[in-house]
């Protein structure tokens, strides 16, 4: 019976010269070597190709939508984890996003241009309301609903596009994505070599960091064709990749300890067997961290830590 090997580390590293996010880069040195141990003289035998679902997609649907044309919010869709938005102002909007104790804000385009945001709090009541500016910092509602949203699974809102991972069947990081899947077995070895592509491949790009501005949103074929981009660039291209594969796949933005860094990088799920890493197990049935940022910048195991110097705040 043919031997499983140990998957590549996905490191979970802390990069002592990043000051922030937006406004430095990762660790600089030589990109980890990504090894595979390997038992002696294995038996070899015919491996079953890795075969990904259906893909996951997000629509604005304007004849499901409720409101006015000036302000619409379609809800046909959350049971698949997403709420889609359409908006039309001559003032900066915003779309909140509340259930219970949490809010989630959103800049939102005035140009009617849909947006779709996911329900990243689970099931449940929500309220969804599309507010105006009016003056500086104070806004005021133009539209409401609630909801009462129960999702196909807990996975549906990290498995699909939104405006923090805009990608479709045609973009050229999905049919990466798929190219790299195509050589694999399972979604362990799907995740390595995705690890492996994108940190091979992308650079940090320090002078976008130093002119990043408030409400950026990441265009993942522009990070793979540029070939650089910043943490939420790394974050986003990752997800969009892995979800294009039916790999539930969280974008998160929080702290990284000790200097309380902003910062973005991943969570992904797979219901596979735990595998090693060069300093802790990453658990089976469990979401578990990658952040590709300090990965593609060099980071070696004397950065990597459990995870306990990291700080979730947003998920999306």
């Amino acid at each position: 019976m043919r031997r499983k090997a140990i998957l590549p580390a996905l490191l979970l590293a802390l990069c002592l010269l990043l000051s922030g996010c937006g406004t430095a880069g990762p660790w600089e040195g030589e990109v980890p070597e990504l090894q595979i141990p390997s038992a002696a003289e294995p038996q070899r035998e015919e491996l079953t190709p890795y075969e990904a679902p259906p893909l996951a997609t997000s629509s604005f649907h304007p004849d499901r939508a409720e409101g006015s044309a000036e302000a619409m919010i379609d809800l046909s869709a959350v049971s698949e984890g997403y709420v889609a938005v359409s908006a039309i102002s001559e003032r900066r909007l915003k779309f909140q996003v509340i259930k219970d104790e949490l809010t989630y804000n959103y800049d939102l385009s005035s140009d009617g241009e849909p947006s779709i945001f996911p329900l990243q709090c689970g099931d449940g009541s929500y309220v969804f309301r599309i507010v105006e500016n009016i003056e500086d910092n104070k806004y005021v509602q133009v539209y409401r609903t609630d909801c009462e949203v129960e999702m196909l699974d807990e996975f549906q809102p990290f498995l699909r596009p939104s405006d923090y991972a805009r990608y479709d069947a045609q973009s050229e990081c999905v049919r990466e994505a798929a190219r790299l899947a195509s050589a694999c077995s399972d979604k362990l070895e799907v995740v390595s070599s995705v690890y492996g592509f994108v940190c091979e491949n992308i650079r940090y790009d320090y002078e976008k960091a130093s002119s990043v501005k408030i409400g950026y949103l990441p265009d993942v074929d522009e990070t793979l064709r540029s070939g650089k981009g910043i943490c939420f660039d790394y974050a986003s291209l990752a997800a969009a990749m892995l979800r294009s594969q039916g790999i539930p796949t969280k974008i998160v933005f929080g702290y990284v300890a000790p200097d309380d860094l902003y910062h973005a990088w991943n969570m992904f799920y797979t219901e596979e067997s735990g595998w090693v890493t060069v300093s802790f197990e990453v658990s089976g049935k469990n979401w578990n961290r990658i952040d590709l940022t300090f990965a593609a910048g060099g980071a070696d195991d004397a950065f990597i830590g459990n995870g306990s110097n990291y700080t979730d705040v947003y998920f999306y």
